[in-house]
């Protein structure tokens, strides 16, 4: 029935919001000595706007690839991927890092931070690169909001495991991306300590209103967002 048809003149018009991100049909398939490998078998995959989507499934079943596609930092070998309504895959290297400075946060397992630069210096350098003439100032504010305003100046070796993982989630949340992308992001610490990120993780979310999509083997974890989702060789259910 189409309730914006001249025949329901008092009805109010709906709409359905596009998803912030789309992937239809995507292929991913690597060569091997053994001859080509598929490691994502046709996947579609949505993420609403400021929904969080929870992933699961065994090592080696795709899980991190498809973030790797999502994030551009792969190529699929067939398929699109649609972010905030710009299909990155036809997207060059350049305007593609371009778009992942200005839409797109990544918080990894491996903190992934430059050992030579401050906690700041990490914070702002993406934001820098992107043009942001308040870059220090973002940054410092970033850094306060996950505790570490005690921290600026500190380099990454002098910081704990669970600092370093607060200045990555820090550095991914400064540039307020409408989508962030965590792959495992507690895997490399303690129970305690993980914990406590997941926590700051789900605050800023809710504080900023982007997009999650969180990789774990933590059912428990995945339970917390909006919706769950199941990869095992190389197909989503």
């Amino acid at each position: 029935m189409n309730v914006n048809s001249p025949n329901f003149p008092n009805a109010v018009p709906t709409t359905i919001a596009e998803p912030l991100v789309a992937a239809r049909g995507l292929t991913l398939t690597v060569p091997s000595d053994a001859g080509p490998v598929n490691i994502l078998r046709g996947v579609d995959f949505s993420l609403g706007v400021g929904e969080a989507v929870g992933l699961v499934g065994p090592s080696g079943s795709g899980k991190t690839s498809l973030l790797m596609l999502l994030a551009g930092l792969e190529r699929a070998t067939s398929g699109s991927v649609v972010i905030d309504g710009t299909d990155i895959t036809g997207l060059g290297e350049d305007a593609l890092a371009r778009f992942r400075r200005q839409r797109i946060g990544i918080v990894f397992q491996a903190f992934h931070l430059i050992p030579t630069m401050t906690a700041l210096e990490n914070v702002a350098v993406p934001m820098e690169l992107a043009g942001a003439r308040d870059a220090m100032d973002r940054a410092r504010e970033a850094l306060v909001s996950v505790g570490l305003g005690h921290r600026l100046t500190h380099l990454p070796g002098q910081l704990s495991g669970g600092e370093q993982q607060r200045t990555a989630l820090a550095r991914a949340y400064a540039p307020q991306p409408r989508l962030l992308l965590a792959d495992e992001p507690t895997g490399n610490l303690d129970q305690a300590t993980g914990q406590m990120v997941i926590e700051l993780m789900f605050e800023l979310r809710r504080a900023h209103g982007s997009s999650l999509l969180l990789i774990t083997h933590d059912v428990a974890i995945a339970e917390r967002c909006d919706r769950r989702c199941h990869m095992a060789d190389g197909v989503l259910s």
